[in-house]
């Protein structure tokens, strides 16, 4: 299936108490290039995401946006520092034995000195947290290729009606090719004969000389190459492979094959199917442009 390298995903999802949200857009580009902004937090994932992105996409330049609300998942430890609080107590009571203080050393009053209590989150297994990040990511890429496979469908129909066409005036080009290449000939003949006419020379000579000339405005060549690329354009097509990058090389032969055919025929009805046919190619070749 053909698919644009220009698409858009989004997958929201709760798993082991996080909120998720994965965003996945790209753009045109001629290699990949992906890019993903997450939480610093989890920035250890990054390599997983990418793979992941790399598994579904070829080419094109993609952004992967990613955030993580773990407010429900995260879990506290609090812990005391006891050789910490046993060293205030001591000073305190050394107060208020020195200085004859009434009260009593509560633990509230030891707990609001720095350091007393630290509060830490709880250890997480990585490949978990990694594994639930790529879950949601794998759900916005079937979202995003989703996008880009209908987008895709849309130009590969519209090739192919492009294709159809030059198809169409290629077989024009051969049928008017011979007429050409009679024309051409005939025209050399009684100029061959006209700068010769005070010469003598074998008439056999002048009609093989007028043959070989004529030969280098047949177009037989190019037209059966064209064909055989326009063939190739359909295959290309159909498949299921990204095959971005071979359809901008097939329609670079096209465009010099149309270019050949131009350069070789003076006939004006061919001339008009020449402009026709680069016409078709260049907007082929705007549309390959965005293909994965």
């Amino acid at each position: 299936m053909i698919k644009s390298m220009t698409g858009y995903g989004r997958a929201r999802e709760t798993v082991n108490r996080r909120d998720i949200t994965v965003e996945v857009r790209s753009v045109n580009n001629r290699y990949l290039d992906c890019n993903v902004k997450m939480p610093r937090a989890y920035s250890f994932a990054e390599d997983a995401v990418k793979a992941s992105v790399q598994q579904a996409v070829s080419r094109g330049k993609v952004d992967v946006f990613i955030t993580v609300d773990a407010t429900a998942a995260d879990e506290t430890v609090v812990q005391v520092n006891r050789s910490l609080a046993e060293g205030y107590y001591k000073a305190l009571t050394e107060l208020m034995e020195t200085f004859h203080l009434e009260g009593g050393i509560t633990p509230m009053a030891l707990a609001r000195f720095p350091d007393v209590l630290t509060v830490t989150k709880a250890e997480e297994e990585l490949e978990t947290l990694s594994a639930d990040l790529c879950k949601v990511l794998n759900d916005a890429l079937s979202a995003y290729n989703e996008m880009r496979g209908v987008e895709g469908g849309k130009m590969a129909a519209d090739i192919g009606s492009r294709v159809d066409m030059i198809e169409t005036v290629v077989g024009k080009v051969v049928q008017q090719s011979p007429q050409t290449v009679n024309a051409y000939r005939e025209r050399l003949e009684a100029k061959m004969r006209e700068v010769l006419q005070s010469t003598t020379i074998d008439e056999a000579r002048i009609l093989t000389e007028a043959a070989i000339f004529s030969d280098k405005v047949a177009v037989d060549e190019e037209t059966v190459r064209l064909r055989s690329h326009i063939a190739q354009l359909r295959d290309m097509l159909q498949s299921e492979e990204p095959v971005g990058r071979k359809l901008d090389f097939l329609i670079q032969e096209v465009n010099r094959e149309c270019n050949t055919i131009g350069s070789k025929c003076n006939d004006l009805s061919i001339t008009k199917d020449v402009v026709a046919m680069k016409a078709e190619v260049e907007k082929i070749r705007e549309q390959v442009q965005n293909i994965e």
